[in-house]
């Protein structure tokens, strides 16, 4: 929690270097210096949202993925609402100035717009109807186009910076410029550094198996050029397959090896209905690994059961810690899938029990579970001390953790994995 009140934190500090110096040089009325501090503060946060993109791994280790994109969408309303406010009471004596200015506006608009429908949870994940809305229109804007769309913030940035360049109030004071240069070519370097040139920034592989599994399903199994000891069970990597596209795919990782690893995919969308034409000896890079499962486990007291509840394909990094821990933790695991088919792992599981001495427990569902079903599966232990980890679509997800918390969880036990991303 502490780490992650820090983080949040920087989102306070990251503009003050920008606003303390301008408010040191600038003889401007206070009034109009106000609303150039929102302007100041609005591109700050897109500069701070863009370092958010590039997934730096070590950041992620200690406070998650999805605290690092709950800020970077923050940042981007916040941004805006400050921006509008900037954009409302000030005004900027050069008409190219003002027409970049709103032109930056009405762009980073559209990307939040769009972004909230179909690239987060926020709204999707909360309605069916929402869902199928955006099932039918991801027909039309696939996820390449949303990846470039997305990009269109670092346009946005251009814009403004060009904009501040254009004003008197702003332009003359070279000490401020300076360090307001500095942020944006920062910014732009740290992103194009890990996108396109860090030689360290990607693994890469081959892939040495792909079979189908159950009826929705298929098992990928990538051999790495290099032995990768920081991949950790629960993990997940983003994937790029050569001979489908160059498009980037979170998957977890079934089990818990480091020269092969194998991730169970949902074929469910246009990018994933395509793995089945991806044959063995195709090439593939991977970003990460990224994920907090494992350390949230290992930092459990040894006592304290682990409780495990996957849907479907969401099974796949759950496994990578019924794989790992199998035999000195308690676990119980709860698998829901669509049809008795889609139980592919129940061979598997059935062997991690009967080596587990007693410590694993497992229940497979044709189905969600319900609430009758975990008020008989779980015991008044498992309730009251375990820690839990859901991981599934993310309505089901929501609808997992609404049905724990009504039997007693506390939501400080509580963790998840959503495979929206």
């Amino acid at each position: 929690m502490l780490r992650k009140m820090l983080f949040w934190g920087a989102a306070v500090v990251f503009p003050l270097p920008l606003l303390f110096t301008y408010d040191a040089v600038a003889l401007v009325p206070q009034q109009l210096k106000l609303y150039i501090f929102l302007g100041l503060i609005a591109y700050a946060w897109w500069l701070l949202a863009v370092l958010l993109s590039v997934r730096p791994v070590w950041l992620e280790r200690l406070i998650g993925l999805p605290s690092i994109y709950g800020l970077h969408g923050m940042l981007g309303v916040l941004a805006l609402a400050t921006a509008y406010l900037h954009q409302e009471y000030s005004y900027a004596p050069s008409s190219g100035a003002r027409l970049l200015g709103d032109w930056a506006f009405y762009g980073a608009l559209a990307v939040l717009c769009y972004s909230a429908f179909f690239i987060s949870g926020w709204l999707v994940d909360r309605s069916r109807l929402l869902l199928r809305a955006k099932g039918l229109l991801e027909k039309v804007f696939r996820h390449r186009l949303s990846v470039w769309i997305h990009r269109l913030n670092l346009l946005v940035i251009v814009m403004i910076f060009l904009h501040a360049h254009l004003l008197v109030r702003v332009n003359q004071y070279l000490g401020f410029m300076l360090l307001f240069d500095a942020y944006t070519v920062l910014t732009f370097t740290v992103y194009a550094w890990r996108k396109w040139i860090s030689p360290d920034a990607f693994l890469a592989g081959v892939v040495v198996g792909n079979e189908p599994l159950g009826t929705s399903a298929r098992r990928i199994s990538i051999r790495l050029d290099e032995r990768c000891d920081a991949v950790r069970p629960g993990d997940f990597l983003f994937l790029s397959f050569e001979a489908v596209s160059r498009e980037w795919h979170p998957f977890s990782v079934t089990d818990n090896g480091q020269n092969i690893l194998t991730f169970t995919v949902r074929t469910h969308g246009d990018f994933t209905s395509r793995l089945d034409g991806v044959t063995t000896g195709t090439r593939v890079r991977l970003e990460g690994p990224f994920g907090r499962f494992d350390s949230i486990a290992q930092g459990q007291p040894p006592e304290r059961p682990l409780v495990l509840v996957g849907m479907g394909a969401g099974v796949a990094p759950l496994l990578s810690l019924v794989s790992e821990h199998h035999t000195t933790r308690q676990i119980r695991l709860l698998w829901s899938v669509r049809t008795p088919e889609d139980a592919y792992y129940r061979s598997l599981l059935d062997e991690y029990e009967a080596a587990s001495g007693g410590q694993l427990t497992t229940e497979i569902k044709t189905g969600r579970f319900r609430r009758e079903d975990l008020t008989r599966a779980l015991s008044t232990e498992e309730i009251k001390q375990g820690t839990f980890f859901v991981v599934g679509p993310g309505p089901g997800v929501l609808g997992q953790r609404r049905l724990l918390r009504r039997l007693g969880v506390s939501p400080l036990r509580l963790h998840d994995e959503r495979l929206t991303m």
